[in-house]
């Protein structure tokens, strides 16, 4: 159930990346109506959308590159988010020095660091039976 509402989750994010970049500046700025995305913001969203559904879907025959660099991202946001934060705004938009940041922007960080690595887990734990493997080939 987690899985698909996940994968529904990153369908949405492909399909229609500004609300949930929307969603994501009410949460961490004071001032988001004078966020100014770059233009390739939206591509960057619908790439992580595209992860996570790429991860989940494949299970286990997922790419071990994207799992490992989605895995290492989750744990430098829970890790360090400060650095984390600012190195994304400074991806995602124009004007970071106007920008103000909530007080609870690094807990936020830490739930999408903790989020990252969830769909690590779950597309490493299949609970499908794959049908090209036998027992005794798995």
């Amino acid at each position: 159930m987690l899985r698909t509402l996940l994968v529904a989750f990153g369908c949405f994010e492909i399909l229609k990346p500004q609300p949930v970049i929307d969603a994501c500046e009410r949460i961490g700025l004071e001032n988001p109506e004078e966020a100014q995305l770059r233009p390739h913001a939206l591509w960057g969203a619908r790439l992580e959308g595209l992860l996570v559904v790429w991860l989940l879907v494949r299970g286990r025959e997922g790419s071990t590159v994207v799992s490992t660099l989605l895995g290492m991202a989750g744990l430098v946001l829970i890790a360090l988010p400060q650095p984390a934060v600012e190195l994304s705004q400074r991806l995602v938009y124009e004007n970071t020095d106007e920008l103000e940041l909530k007080p609870w922007i690094e807990p936020a960080a830490r739930a999408l660091g903790g989020f990252y690595l969830l769909v690590v887990v779950l597309s490493k734990r299949s609970n499908e039976p794959n049908p090209g493997k036998t027992a005794e080939t798995a």
